[in-house]
This record gives structure tokens, sequence and C-alpha cells, in this order.
């Protein structure tokens, strides 16, 4: 019996240790830009925009995602585009941007945080 027992918790941690080694091939996001099909991300982490100028074709749609302990929002400096609400911490946002250009932003909690979409 005592075997039974030690062969079912050794194959139950190999499940285990198998299921956990192949999560590590799960890919991740990206945030540089990609041709094939994966979004395009900016991280918000230590208070700060990652990365803090991305460059984009246009008609993409990027993403922002809350990695801090804290809230942040992503507003535009000239209204160009829809601002986000406060992102509590692993919430996101995304925007499409359609028109060429260069669009600034900041977080309204802490304005000295700031990025830029550079659309082609």
């Amino acid at each position: 019996m005592r075997k039974l027992v030690f062969n079912v918790a050794v194959a139950a941690f190999l499940l285990l240790a198998s299921g956990c080694s192949n999560s590590s091939h799960a890919k991740p996001a990206t945030s540089q830009e990609n041709n094939s099909g994966d979004k395009y991300q900016v991280n918000i982490d230590n208070f700060s925009f990652t990365p803090q100028t991305l460059s984009v074709p246009a008609g993409t749609k990027v993403t922002w995602i809350n990695k801090d302990d804290v809230p942040h929002t992503v507003v535009s400096t000239s209204n160009a585009f829809t601002h986000s609400p406060a992102l509590d911490t692993d919430a996101s946002f995304s925007y499409n941007f359609t028109k060429p250009g260069t669009y600034e932003y900041y977080c309204s909690v802490h304005p000295k945080m700031v990025g830029k979409i550079v659309v082609r």
C-alpha cells in the first residue's frame, strides 16, 4: 500500500512538473514590431511606459497593460485619441491608430510618466 501511495505521488509530481515546463514555451506578447501578427503592446511598470516610443504601421491596435501595483491611465496630450479609464493591476486598454502621425501620451495620475506612439 505504501508503495502504491508513493508511486501515485511521484506520478502526480511528474505530471505537474511537466505541465509547468510546457507553460514556459508560451509565446509572450511583444512590444516590438513583428510581422507575424502579434499585437503591439506597451507595458506600464515601475512608473514608466515600456517601450517609451513605439513605432507602428497605420491601422495598428496598440494595447497598454498595467503591470504596476497602482492604477495608471493613458491620456493623449492633444486629445488625439480616447483616453483610458484608470487601469488597475493587469488591466489593459487598447486603441486602433488609423492615421499616420506622432501621438504623445501620459498618465494623468502620474504626469511625469510619458510615452509616444509613432504611426507610419
